[in-house]
């Protein structure tokens, strides 16, 4: 995949100061890859994790089993824990999540392609948008696809949360 949307997102995070980690589980470290792919990543990447099992979710980045029993493991509200996990647990002040169904059957009830996204934004309180965002195709387009939604939506996000943040907004961020 060429570099020119991956590559006006890594402008975009080093314009805009932020370093960037992931939690990536259906997309499985693609973003990462879809990054370091490009020059300049090491400027504004400081992490990702790769967490598929609830146990890993649970366990590296504070998902609460609760959140998982009520919402199912692709769901928004899963995406939005592992955002937060994950920027706590780093150097970065933004996190992208992915949680879904790959493919190519369905999981639990949930169609294949049906991925949950979460960005998340350092700040008191961390602001966290989440969106569920369903891609066809073979199980790695779907994850390619997923990974590139993932870090194009990244600049979206951050500009909605910039304007929530001025006084005219409501300065709460949020889902």
């Amino acid at each position: 995949m060429a570099c020119d949307p991956v590559m006006a997102v890594l402008d975009y995070l080093k314009d805009h100061h932020l370093v960037l980690t992931t939690a990536e589980s259906c997309t499985a470290g693609c973003m990462v890859a879809l990054l370091a792919a490009c020059p300049g990543t090491g400027e504004v990447l400081e992490s990702g994790y790769v967490v598929y099992s609830p146990s890993a979710k649970k366990r590296l980045l504070g998902v609460n089993p609760e959140t998982i029993e009520r919402y199912g493991l692709t769901s928004e509200a899963v995406a939005g824990e592992m955002s937060v996990g994950a920027l706590m647990d780093s150097d970065a002040n933004v996190a992208v999540a992915t949680t879904g169904v790959a493919g190519p059957a369905p999981e639990s009830g949930v169609l294949p392609g049906t991925l949950c996204f979460a960005w998340a934004f350092a700040g008191e309180p961390i602001a966290v948008f989440t969106h569920t965002q369903r891609f066809f195709g073979e199980r790695s387009e779907v994850m390619q696809a997923g990974a590139l939604y993932g870090l194009t939506q990244l600049t979206h996000y951050h500009e909605r949360w910039l304007r929530e943040r001025t006084p005219e907004g409501n300065g709460n961020g949020g889902r």
